[in-house]
C-alpha cells in the first residue's frame, strides 16, 4: 500500500490524535526512503501503546496499522495479479531480460495507482490529508520514531519537511508528472528510469488498477501453494 491507501478510511477519524495515527501510517514508508536501514519492528512498537503521551500512542497505533495492512495487501489474489499484469507490461516496454527490475517497478507502480483511483473517487484526499500531516512538527515525528526504534534516525524530520513541500501525491493523476516520480523510485533503487513510452503504458496499468481497485483493498487472501 501506498500513502493514501493507508490512510484514507483514518482522514476523518475523530479522536483529537488522529494526526499522529495519520503520521504512523505514513512513518514506516518515510523511513524506507530516509534512512533504509532504519525499521520499525512491531515488538519495538507495541510497548508504546501504554505510553503516557496521547501523541505517542497514537502515532505508535498508526505504525501498527501500517505492518499489518501491508502484510494483508501482499498476500491479497488481487495484488498477486495486479503486480503480475503490470510487470508483463513493463517486459514488453524494456524488455524480457530485466525480471527484478520489472516485477519492482509492477509492485511500486500498482501501489501508486491504487493512490491514483482514490484521488479520483475524492480529489479532496490529498488536501485533507497533507492538512493532517502539515500540523505536525517534523522533529517532534522523528522524536516518535526514535523512540520505537533500536537503530539511530538522522533524516527523518528533513525527509517529512521535504514530503510536506513537495506534495508529490497530486503528481499520481498526470501521466507524465508520475512517471517522473516512479523514474525518481528508480534511481533511488540504483535502477535506470523509466523510457520513453511509460506514459502510455502507465495509463492502460491504470485501467487494471481500477478495475481491481476493490479487490485490492478489501480482497482475500492468495491461498499459500
Amino acid at each position: 500500500m501506498n500513502y493514501l491507501a493507508h490512510a484514507y478510511r483514518h482522514l476523518d477519524r475523530p479522536e483529537p490524535e488522529r494526526r499522529w495515527f495519520v503520521a504512523g501510517l505514513a512513518c514506516p514508508d518515510w523511513l524506507s526512503v530516509s534512512d533504509r536501514r532504519s525499521r520499525l519492528r512491531e515488538k519495538h512498537v507495541r510497548p508504546h501503546l501504554e505510553d503516557a503521551d496521547p501523541a505517542r500512542r497514537a502515532f505508535a497505533a498508526g505504525v501498527l496499522r501500517h505492518l499489518a495492512d501491508d502484510a494483508w495487501f501482499h498476500e491479497t489474489r488481487a495484488f498477486y495479479e495486479v503486480t503480475g499484469t503490470i510487470s508483463r507490461m513493463y517486459r514488453d516496454l524494456i524488455g524480457p531480460d530485466d525480471h527484478a527490475r520489472t516485477g519492482f517497478l509492477g509492485h511500486i507502480t500498482a501501489e501508486m495507482l491504487l493512490d491514483t483511483t482514490l484521488i479520483e473517487d475524492d480529489p479532496t484526499l490529498p488536501d485533507r490529508y497533507y492538512a493532517l500531516i502539515d500540523a505536525l512538527a517534523p522533529e517532534q515525528i522523528q522524536a516518535h520514531a526514535r523512540a520505537m526504534c533500536p537503530r539511530p534516525i538522522a533524516r527523518l524530520a528533513e525527509f517529512v519537511t521535504m514530503f510536506g513541500r513537495s506534495q508529490f501525491l497530486r503528481d499520481y493523476t498526470d501521466t507524465d508528472r508520475l512517471t517522473f516520480r516512479i523514474s525518481q523510485v528508480c534511481r533511488r533503487a540504483r535502477l535506470e528510469p523509466l523510457p520513453e513510452g511509460a506514459g502510455k503504458m502507465l495509463a492502460e496499468a491504470l485501467k487494471t488498477v481500477r478495475a481491481s481497485r476493490d479487490a485490492l483493498l478489501d480482497g482475500e487472501i492468495q491461498p499459500r501453494r
